[in-house]
């Protein structure tokens, strides 16, 4: 994201206005209110010939099969929308070097590339001051958006999916549902988590100047903590949030909403084992107390409908997650087909393969108008993307949703 961003989660739910009859006068209004111009999916095609280089590590042992979801996604939307269009996909390993000998014979044969794919490879990319042709990646360096960190070439675009952006529009979400109190942060001390905690914590606190605490839970093999589970049923008693926001995992979530659902006795803050702990018990605390409290968390709470997971232990929890995971009615969505994935990590290589249909999308814009400022209705959400005119500048507002009858389903105003 650039450093101004802007959000527009401000209903969950939002969708795609009813053809009236009037798609040009309503694609000049919304021109007319953000200052970009809405994408024409009807437009003929332009007859000039636009050559495309897809960069991706094809030959990585570590991100062979992300590359693979992405390039079966990019060439899903070549298909469908050729365009005068050639794809030369550009095969890349791992090391930097050879990542940037390839984009360099690309730059030399092709009007547009697409890739690198991960952070390193986009941050070696980035600082090689060879980005002398629109380059759209597919990642963003470390730091990208944040104050201080320094800028892409205005040549490059970056349009990578990112967690941490899903938990500061959660935080938006999440402060227009509850427009008073504070939120608690749930977090293990992995490193991605740690990370969404941190950008929830800074949308929160430091830009919408709500109070806020984070607690870190540990899991060891996997599992939160029983006695830790115990102690934050405590802590709520006394010091109850409007929000609880889940960096974590969908199954860890499920432990922590199993454990807030459960039924709480009398665990004491700070138990006494003496002959004389034999004083009335306090009164029970209502289960409702805690299992209603609104839970927001990202699409990691979404492992996919493949994946075998007990969704309805997360009735009710709120996520982002991409239109291609949780709204199959979506306009773009229904035209693609759609790869048969199931098991472990298969919603990650879907949401990638998701991607690699928007890079198209967004590359054939940029091909047929160089310069200028554009919205897009992407299976990975209402982009927005500003090329050409100076330093590049993107925005991508994903699908709000909620867990009903175990599945994530788009959240409706």
């Amino acid at each position: 994201m650039p450093p101004a961003e802007v959000f527009a989660v401000t209903a969950p739910g939002a969708t795609v206005e009813p053809d009236t009859g009037n798609g040009d006068k309503q694609a000049a209004l919304r021109q007319a209110d953000t200052g970009a111009r809405f994408v024409n999916e009807s437009m003929p095609p332009s007859g000039t010939p636009v050559r495309i280089g897809l960069l991706l590590p094809l030959r990585s042992d570590t991100l062979g099969a992300a590359a693979e979801s992405l390039r079966a996604g990019f060439m899903a939307g070549l298909e469908r929308d050729r365009d005068n269009i050639t794809v030369t996909v550009v095969e890349t390993g791992d090391v930097p070097q050879d990542i940037l000998g390839a984009y360099v014979r690309a730059l030399q044969s092709e009007d547009i590339v697409v890739g690198p794919l991960s952070r390193t490879a986009v941050a070696a990319v980035a600082g090689s001051a060879l980005v002398s042709k629109p380059t759209i990646a597919l990642n963003t360096p470390e730091g990208h958006g944040q104050q201080g960190a320094t800028p892409l070439p205005p040549q490059m675009l970056a349009i990578g999916l990112s967690i941490e952006e899903e938990a500061r529009q959660a935080a938006q979400w999440a402060a227009a549902d509850q427009p008073g109190g504070s939120a608690l942060v749930l977090t293990t001390s992995s490193a991605w988590q740690r990370r969404v905690a941190a950008a929830f914590a800074n949308q929160w606190e430091g830009r919408l100047g709500r109070p806020l605490r984070i607690v870190e839970l540990s899991a060891p093999d996997g599992y939160l903590s029983d006695p830790e589970l115990v102690q934050l049923r405590a802590r709520l008693r006394q010091d109850t949030p409007a929000v609880l926001f889940s960096a974590m995992g969908a199954d860890q979530t499920r432990q922590l909403r199993i454990a807030l659902g459960s039924v709480l006795t009398t665990e004491p803050d700070n138990p006494i084992f003496s002959t004389a702990d034999k004083l009335p018990p306090p009164p029970a605390v209502p289960t409702e107390q805690f299992a209603s409290l609104p839970i927001y968390g990202t699409s990691a709470l979404n492992p996919g409908a493949g994946a075998g997971f007990p969704g309805r232990d997360l009735e009710g929890v709120r996520l982002l997650d991409l239109p291609w995971q949780v709204q199959r009615d979506h306009p773009a969505v229904m035209v693609y087909p759609r790869p048969l994935q199931s098991g472990v990590g298969s919603a990650d290589m879907a949401r990638l393969y998701a991607l690699g249909i928007d890079a198209f999308r967004v590359a054939r814009e940029i091909a047929r108008h160089p310069a200028g400022r554009f919205q897009l209705d992407g299976v990975t959400g209402k982009l927005t993307v500003d090329f050409g005119q100076g330093p590049a500048s993107f925005e991508r507002i994903e699908q709000s949703a909620i867990y009903q009858n175990g599945a994530p389903a788009p959240a409706r105003p």
